[in-house]
């Protein structure tokens, strides 16, 4: 008897959802609407991480030490001081390393960690590493 049921209930389903009708929906839609959604995929270009290449250059390694104080404390000296220079935190077990600067040449490099030594006597290196450039 259920399985009777269950069959009569399938097929008055399937009735019911062939009978509907969509062909009278009108969709109407702006013509701006597709003015913005272009613009803010421009935006969205400019502002991701796809807008910006990769490159070796150099940076700066401020310091390299096991207490995360210290270098966040470092780390906030460099934004005080030089907003310009973009600092990088990286965490590589025990010690946390402070980098800071997208350079392309070392000359660049050294000629910015003058200007840092002022802030942090010693322990300044230029390394080489993978820099960000905007396009």
């Amino acid at each position: 008897m259920y399985k009777i049921v269950f069959v009569a209930f399938l097929f008055i389903a399937r009735q019911g959802l062939a009978q509907t009708d969509t062909a009278g929906v009108v969709v109407r839609k702006d013509p701006r609407v597709d003015s913005l959604v272009q613009k803010q995929i421009e935006i969205n270009d400019l502002t991701t991480r796809d807008a910006r290449r990769n490159v070796p250059g150099f940076r700066i390694q401020v310091i390299n030490s096991p207490d995360r104080n210290k270098v966040y404390a470092a780390k906030v000296k460099v934004y005080e001081e030089f907003p310009d220079l973009k600092p990088y935190l990286l965490y590589q077990a025990p010690n946390y390393k402070l980098k800071v600067g997208n350079f392309k040449t070392q000359e660049e490099a050294e000629q910015a960690m003058q200007q840092l030594s002022r802030l942090f006597p010693s322990g300044l290196y230029v390394i080489r590493d993978i820099i960000e450039i905007k396009l």
